[in-house]
């Protein structure tokens, strides 16, 4: 299959291996993978197992459902709950658990909720049904956010007046902040965040190697693209080097998208400060629309309750995020916390770091030693 197989190819991939093992040369490297993306091909295909010693990958906050505090569930419940709502959303946040459950368990008391797959099906449905309000929940980085400002905008030409936005939109430049103002993490580099890059370009991450002195390489989504980005990160390092690459550049552009960083501004200003999942309240981290499309805004139109909820004591999902532990070192990883009973939102995502662990078999220590790789 064009475009997949030569990126999957083993003879490939040992060529690499080899440069990889060669530039290590008995070091010790920990490298953050961004994006919840990166984190599912590493694990799909084994990639943490046959990497040298030295070489470690630690998951980043990248994961867009998986950075959405409890409180936004609890207000996005809430909403949802409204007489005369449909609240529609996209389907691995149904799942998400707030303090008072979550999107499906309110669908069963009763409430109008409805996965889609974009939010111009959201806006469809807002046309079909004139009597009711039709409430999206956007969530997402850059990646996602220009389609809900497409979206807003496509309402306001066809005059739609039953269509809402509750924004939990964020963007990726001020997590990478906080991660590397962390006194808890030692890291030597980053593999940047592809998808978010095809929207942003590479000049928004200048500041990690200007500032903070770490490497950075926009990385692919396939097993080559992956272990191609650590060679290259390596050998920033080796040459002394210090600066922003781009691996994906078969799709990333350094200026990025320039249509869609538009209509983001068209649509979206940042917010304040936004709450993420283990990271706290972040400054200039969040997309609220624009005061003069606030007719669209569920957090305008609804008494949005913006209760801080704390996540449970069990779950060390903030933990997973910042990269400070691995799944598996979770107390409830695998026994109360599972994809079918999740607690904490890296289990439920498609792109979750705890999904990714459980359901590649990466379980607990043991198992990682039995394949002869530290987990």
């Amino acid at each position: 299959m064009k475009f997949v197989d030569e990126y999957r190819d083993p003879a490939a991939a040992r060529v690499l291996l080899k440069v990889i093992n060669d530039l290590a040369a008995g070091d010790e490297f920990k490298f953050m993978e961004v994006c919840g993306g990166h984190t599912h091909t590493i694990y799909r295909h084994g990639i943490e197992h046959i990497l040298p010693e030295g070489v470690e990958l630690i998951h980043g906050p990248g994961c867009p459902v998986c950075v959405i505090p409890m409180g936004r569930v609890d207000d996005a419940i809430a909403v949802a709950e409204h007489p005369n709502v449909i609240f529609t959303s996209f389907g691995d946040m149904m799942r998400v658990p707030g303090s008072k459950g979550t999107l499906l368990e309110a669908k069963a008391r009763g409430a109008d909720v409805r996965f889609v797959y974009s939010p111009l099906d959201a806006l469809r449905i807002a046309v079909e049904n004139p009597t009711k309000e039709v409430v999206f929940f956007a969530v997402g980085f850059e990646t996602t956010a220009p389609s809900t400002a497409v979206t807003v905008l496509r309402a306001r030409e066809m005059g739609v007046r039953n269509f809402r936005v509750f924004s939990n939109h964020v963007t990726i430049v001020p997590p990478l902040k906080a991660i590397l103002e962390s006194p808890d993490l030692r890291l030597d580099g980053f593999l940047g965040p592809g998808h978010v890059s095809t929207v942003v370009g590479n000049r928004p991450y200048r500041f990690v190697p200007e500032r903070y002195g770490k490497p950075v390489v926009t990385a692919g989504f396939e097993p080559l693209d992956i272990l191609q980005t650590i060679v290259m990160l390596l050998k920033q390092i080796r040459e002394g080097r210090c600066e922003v690459e781009n691996q994906y550049s078969r799709i990333v552009r350094d200026e990025g998208n320039p249509r869609a960083l538009k209509l983001l501004a068209d649509v979206f200003v940042l917010r304040p400060h936004f709450e993420w999942r283990g990271l706290g309240f972040i400054a200039q981290s969040g997309l609220a629309l624009r005061p003069d499309l606030s007719m669209f805004d569920a957090e305008v139109y609804y008494e949005v309750p913006g209760v801080r909820v704390a996540d449970p004591k069990a779950c060390q999902c903030g933990e997973v995020l910042k990269g400070v532990i691995r799944p598996w070192e979770c107390k409830v990883f695998g026994t109360a916390c599972t994809p079918e009973t999740p607690i904490g939102t890296c289990m439920v995502s498609s792109e979750g770091a705890c999904a990714a662990y459980y359901n590649f078999g990466r379980m607990h220590r043991e198992a990682a030693v039995t394949l002869g790789r530290r987990a």
